[in-house]
């Protein structure tokens, strides 16, 4: 890997507020003094409204004008702090006035590295359903049993409250154990709001949060430790 510029990453945040944040923190703690990180607020109704449609044009269309308005406070980058928000990922990318830094993309090798051939997902329906889009290659993809819908809805519902109640930790903790008991090597947080169900938290079995593996490439981004080239 080649080394190359500090790069001003610009995120598209709001998707929902606690996940920004645990982006913001991360973000900043990996990449240290000197980054330069600039943040937009989306509206979490406009993607909750495309998303439940599969309206990945007109989802693009929101991304991109938040694109254009990092572009113009100096973002060389840009990245969706939501995984369930990379739904319309490629439709953005090519409306993007900005290098779109994707999310799911690193997970597969994050997770080769940190041993799991299996993965258990949590997140959203589409999210499980899919195996995070079929973008898991040389890791098995694991949904919980029953409905995803239902899971999925729970988890929407964390998210645009941005607080999760004792009722909804104790759910997502014993779905995630019910992924380990079916052959799981580690429950994967695929929804990035999933850190207020399990921060703080020793459910007994390893948790990885997705949202970890795009910090540390948009961290090497922000300090040069990687160029562009090497993550696109």
């Amino acid at each position: 890997m080649a080394a190359g510029p500090r790069l001003h990453v610009g995120l598209i945040g709001g998707i929902g507020v606690a996940a920004t944040l645990a982006y913001y923190d991360r973000l900043i703690r990996a990449a240290g003094d000197g980054a330069e990180v600039t943040i937009v607020h989306a509206q979490i109704g406009d993607l909750v409204r495309n998303f439940a449609s599969d309206d990945r044009s007109a989802q693009a269309r929101v991304y991109a004008g938040l694109i254009d308005r990092l572009k113009a406070a100096g973002c060389d980058v840009a990245a969706i702090t939501s995984l369930g928000g990379h739904f319309c990922f490629d439709e953005t990318a090519a409306l993007a006035s900005l290098p779109l830094v994707s999310g799911v993309t690193p997970l597969d090798a994050y997770l080769e590295r940190a041993g799991v051939a299996t993965a258990g997902l949590l997140g959203t329906a589409r999210v499980m359903e899919t195996g995070l889009y079929g973008q898991l290659r040389k890791t098995r993809a694991l949904a919980p049993e029953g409905d995803l819908a239902a899971v999925g809805a729970a988890y929407q519902a964390m998210a645009r409250r941005g607080t999760a109640t004792a009722e909804e930790r104790a759910f997502f903790l014993g779905e995630g154990a019910g992924l380990i008991r079916r052959g799981a090597d580690a429950v994967v947080l695929a929804g990035t709001d999933l850190n207020l169900a399990f921060d703080g938290e020793t459910p007994g079995y390893k948790v990885i949060d997705a949202l970890d593996a795009h910090v540390a490439v948009l961290a090497d981004l922000a300090t040069g430790r990687r160029a562009l080239a090497d993550v696109m």
